[in-house]
């Protein structure tokens, strides 16, 4: 039952001892298969080699901008991924391997204790590996366990079904479509919105753990158990 105020009107449950959030500065995170570190200008030619090669241009289809012709002009868009004064971003590196995609944090709230995982760009190297995902689940771990953010969402276009498919893989709950939200080079973008909230995030990270597991994967690198969502009741979209 939801909580009532003086007036008779619900209202929803307090948060104990809410204080606003750190921001979540940029900095290596270590995983097992893979670590996120701060994006720099000095990734721009490994990013270029693994992103804009002449079967690379898939990767870009729901991207605002189209790959990079060369290393000066990958340069050029890092600096602009770095501009923004209110994002933190990312360069994916597999173990033992050069950068291949990033990932940043955006609409970050610290008052609210809310963040974004947006830009998240793999190389076709990089797409359906342990590193991929425990790339989102470093970001993650991140957000939730070490900064004490609330809620961590997940937006893609409506059309682009494989980041629709690794959302609700990874664990996040659809919560409804933006219609008509932007327009990209020049075409209408309906965006659909996914979170884990800070409630659900341990069975989430459990199953996280458990595919990530080593003996969770035979000896030729084939997954043993695949990874799906923690099940949990049905709730209706919160937009």
């Amino acid at each position: 039952m939801p909580s009532t105020n003086a007036f008779g009107q619900p209202v929803g449950d307090v948060v104990p001892e809410w204080t606003p959030r750190p921001w979540p500065v940029a900095t290596r995170l270590e995983g097992r298969y893979v670590a996120l570190e701060p994006l720099s200008v000095d990734h721009a030619a490994d990013l270029h080699a693994a992103l804009c090669g002449p079967g690379d241009h898939d990767l870009w289809t729901y991207r605002p901008t189209e790959p990079p012709a060369d290393v000066p002009a990958m340069a050029a868009l890092v600096e602009a991924t770095l501009a923004p004064p209110d994002w933190e971003t990312f360069a994916i590196v597999p173990a033992g391997a050069a950068p291949q995609g990033m990932l940043s944090f955006m609409r970050i709230e610290p008052a609210h204790g809310q963040v974004e995982v947006a830009g998240v760009l793999h190389s076709h190297a990089l797409q359906r590996t342990t590193a991929a995902t425990e790339a989102v689940h470093l970001a993650l771990r991140h957000a939730f366990d070490e900064l004490g953010y609330r809620r961590f969402e997940w937006k893609c276009d409506s059309l682009n079904e494989p980041s629709r498919r690794a959302a609700t893989r990874l664990g996040f709950s659809y919560e409804g479509r933006f219609r008509h939200h932007l327009v990209t080079k020049g075409r209408n973008r309906d965006t659909d919105w996914f979170s884990i909230t800070d409630t659900e995030w341990p069975a989430v990270r459990a199953a996280h753990e458990a595919w990530l597991d080593p003996a969770n994967f035979d000896a030729d690198g084939r997954q043993l158990t695949p990874l799906s969502p923690p099940a949990r009741s049905a709730r209706p979209a919160t937009r």
